[in-house]
């Protein structure tokens, strides 16, 4: 495996042309979003008519058939721009999101589910979660009873992002009795329309990134056709696994851009702000701390590029992808905070932005996955001690 991780012309080429998109929404725009929340249709729209959401999506469908490297860089652009996770989850979902109907769909689903989201047309929500099940997925209630042609799901989801502004579901249902010996079994993966009359939204009041909603959902009684089935009835769970190391990888390269972001606005400042007649960027105790974390954000992006590497090459990739997802959410966390402190009282000030960006840096900590199941992850796969969960 090559070390070089320079980019490529045509991988410079992704980061400026996305850049040059973002730099359309100022921070104007993603405060007012913050302040009034409301999905960013326009954001969306414009890397939609861009052909940016089919980044790694199949060419027969419309996409662009590039790698999960590429996507990180393009996520990793738009948080670094400033839209932080605002921006970011606006379009997460369409970059991702549909990994297991690429690889486990059949011809007829990918010709009718891909297309529609590659142009923006569609916008998907992801419904595995529930209130009572956490991370251990196996345990979700949420039921899928099959009647004829159909099958008749009820149940709750939580922490649903875009569910108000979303036309499509993919949701993870059991169709069969929960096994002890093979709890993950018995859980079946469909990708359907969003019946609002069937499924009732309630949005979750959160700390920050506003503008992207997150709910909970109440399935009352919704028929999916078995047509939207996902592979095969029971083999859900083993499905979503092959979406979880590129949804880790693009979550750790948007909290190396939040981190970046941060960074930037912290060194301008420490560069503009005179106090006792010198900038306060030419003091050691300003200084450090943001050197500090360039070098963490750097060790960041390149654990994300040597696990987007090896997942593009179809090399196991796990703990790589699961230890980029846990360094780069701490080292973006760490930025944000040292913006805040580099600005003192400003820091505490909308206006400066750096507030909004340790609100939201909170995201890539807690989701998809705890940093503590991670380090029991890595220590188990990698270091061979015991399982502890």
């Amino acid at each position: 495996m090559s070390l070089d991780f320079t980019l490529t012309q045509e991988q410079q080429a992704i980061v400026d042309q996305v850049a040059k998109i973002a730099q359309r929404f100022d921070d104007a725009y993603w405060l007012t979003r913050d302040r009034e929340g409301g999905f960013p249709h326009e954001f969306h729209k414009a890397f939609a008519e861009a052909g940016w959401l089919g980044i790694a999506m199949p060419k027969e469908y419309g996409g662009a058939g590039l790698g999960i490297t590429e996507a990180a860089l393009m996520m990793r652009t738009i948080a670094e721009s400033g839209a932080g996770f605002s921006g970011a989850s606006a379009i997460h979902m369409n970059i991702f999101g549909l990994n297991p109907v690429v690889v486990f769909g059949s011809a007829e689903q990918k010709r009718r589910f891909l297309p529609p989201l590659i142009k923006g047309d569609d916008k998907a929500c992801f419904a595995v979660t529930e209130p009572n099940a956490g991370l251990d997925t196996s345990r979700i209630k949420t039921k899928a009873v099959r009647d004829g042609d159909r099958y008749v799901v009820n149940g709750q989801k939580i922490w649903i992002s875009t569910a108000q502004v979303t036309n499509r579901l993919l949701l993870l249902a059991r169709t069969g009795p929960r096994d002890e010996a093979r709890p993950a079994d018995g859980l079946t993966l469909f990708y359907t329309d969003f019946d609002r009359a069937r499924i009732e939204v309630r949005e979750i009041d959160k700390m920050g990134r506003k503008a992207v909603d997150s709910n909970q959902l109440f399935i009352d009684e919704l028929r999916v056709p078995v047509a939207d089935r996902i592979g095969e009835e029971g083999k859900g769970f083993s499905y979503i696994l092959h979406g979880f190391n590129p949804e880790r990888i693009l979550i750790a390269s948007e909290a190396v851009g939040l981190g970046r972001a941060a960074l930037r606005r912290a060194a301008r400042y420490a560069g503009e702000r005179v106090v006792f007649d010198r900038p306060i960027g030419q003091n050691q105790g300003i200084q450090h701390p943001l050197a500090q974390r360039w070098i963490e954000l750097e060790a960041a992006d390149l654990l994300v590029l040597r696990a987007a590497t090896l997942y593009d090459r179809k090399q196991p990739c796990g703990a790589e992808a699961n230890a980029a997802k846990y360094f780069a959410a701490e080292a973006g966390f760490k930025a944000c905070e040292t913006a805040i402190l580099t600005h003192g009282g400003m820091g505490y000030a909308k206006e400066f932005h750096v507030e909004r960006f340790l609100r939201e840096a909170w995201v890539p900590r807690l989701a998809p996955v705890s940093p503590q199941l991670i380090l029991s992850f890595i220590a188990e796969k990698v270091l061979g001690l015991p399982k502890s969960y």
